[in-house]
């Protein structure tokens, strides 16, 4: 360090999905489930009313191209229903009626437009990215992408170093399972990079198709949360080692935080039906041990106290309004109020995983920052990890 980082390019899910659309999808499908005389009161306390996906809501609660008795089942079936005394008209009708039930859609079926889906969106946000930066395509240097839901191999990486395309000897760094905490993680390695070589140029993407974690048939508490909260978003950005006319926040230190015993809180599942996300109750208060780590790491790194030093903005993933209404509480109380409100404003319209710092960050960038002035970045991540950074804007 220090890294200089130019405002990042933010393209939202086109398809927006209002949380009443969901309500009622839930509503119908699991009207018996334990929550749902309280599945209003669930949603409101989420706060956020609409959010885009980079697929349609239809898309995701279509059922599959198969049906309930897959061909090589229906011989089977016959046979047993014939030995139970069942006529034969009475076999073609209940294996008529089998045939008729659609199947949930397949791993490959939910994934396939996903996937095609965060390509297009990383390849708008990355040319976004260097247009503002300035830069054309044979000006980077090393590429580091992520994307959590839609796993592919090749990735990303080599999608974008086609599609841009980059020079042959860029250096590709995928991480697909960084997940919430993608956006610091990746500023914090692209800080590496360039401190090792100040010429260099990084460009930093991040595509997340949270939506592709719709469950329609699943009916517990966490995954009607899991439906409500995400969102779909493409950014990118360049880090660079030395200041550019484009630069507008410089980078001065990195932290790493990592819990350990904790990774069985959040986590994906690949089943049949596709990619599950798992919540368990006990991982907002996880989450914020992180938080009063990294209290602890600023405390150490001004030593003149934390009541007499404090950011002037805090641009923190909201994995949900538990977390951020702990970060207030457990600030010191000499610090300022509203240091979250970026935050807070970018939640509205959803948790955007690995995608949500920058988005945060492009929020505050717009509405003008003065120069000098202190920035700290947090997210934290399935695992529990956790990265912070914290700089200035020039």
């Amino acid at each position: 360090m220090p890294a200089y980082l130019c405002p990042p390019s933010v393209i939202h899910g086109e398809n927006t999905v209002k949380t009443s659309q969901i309500v009622t999808d839930v509503r119908d499908r699991h009207p018996n489930a334990a929550w749902a005389p309280r599945i209003d009161s669930i949603a409101a306390s989420t706060g956020i009313e609409t959010r885009g996906w980079m697929v349609p809501l239809e898309t995701a609660v279509a059922p599959g191209a198969g049906n309930g008795l897959p061909t090589a089942g229906i011989g089977p079936a016959r046979e047993a229903l014939a030995d139970d005394g069942f006529s034969e008209q009475d076999v073609d009708r209940v294996i008529a009626a089998l045939e008729s039930i659609p199947a949930p859609q397949t791993v490959q079926e939910r994934t396939a437009p996903a996937w095609a889906a965060v390509q297009s969106y990383g390849e708008r946000a990355a040319r976004g990215a260097l247009q503002i930066a300035g830069l054309d395509a044979s000006d980077v240097d090393c590429l580091i992408t992520s994307n959590s839901t839609t796993p592919a191999l090749p990735g990303l990486d080599v999608t974008l170093a086609n599609r841009l395309p980059l020079r042959s000897d860029v250096l590709l760094l995928p991480a697909t399972q960084w997940a919430c905490i993608a956006g610091t993680r990746s500023l914090a390695l692209a800080a590496d990079l360039v401190a090792a070589d100040p010429d260099r140029v990084v460009l930093v993407v991040i595509a997340e198709a949270l939506s592709t974690t719709y469950q329609p048939a699943d009916d517990t508490l966490e995954s009607l949360i899991v439906r409500l909260l995400f969102a779909d978003t493409a950014v990118a950005a360049v880090v660079t080692g030395r200041p550019r006319p484009e630069s507008v926040l410089r980078l001065d230190a990195a932290w790493n935080h990592t819990l350990p015993g904790t990774q069985a809180l959040h986590r994906l599942e690949t089943q049949a039906d596709g990619t599950h996300f798992v919540m368990d109750r006990r991982g907002p208060r996880a989450v914020q041990e992180t938080v009063t780590a990294m209290w602890e790491w600023l405390h150490a790194r001004y030593q003149d106290g934390p009541g007499a030093w404090h950011p002037d903005v805090l641009l923190a993933h909201p994995g949900g309004t538990r977390v951020l209404e702990y970060m207030e509480q457990t600030m010191p109380e000499a610090w300022p109020s509203g240091l979250l409100d970026f935050s807070r404003d970018s939640y509205t319209t959803g948790n955007r995983g690995g995608a949500a710092v920058f988005d945060i960050m492009r929020r505050a960038h717009d509405a003008g920052q003065e120069a000098g002035s202190r920035a700290v970045l947090y997210a934290a991540a399935p695992g529990l990890t956790a990265t912070a950074l914290e700089g200035e804007w020039l």
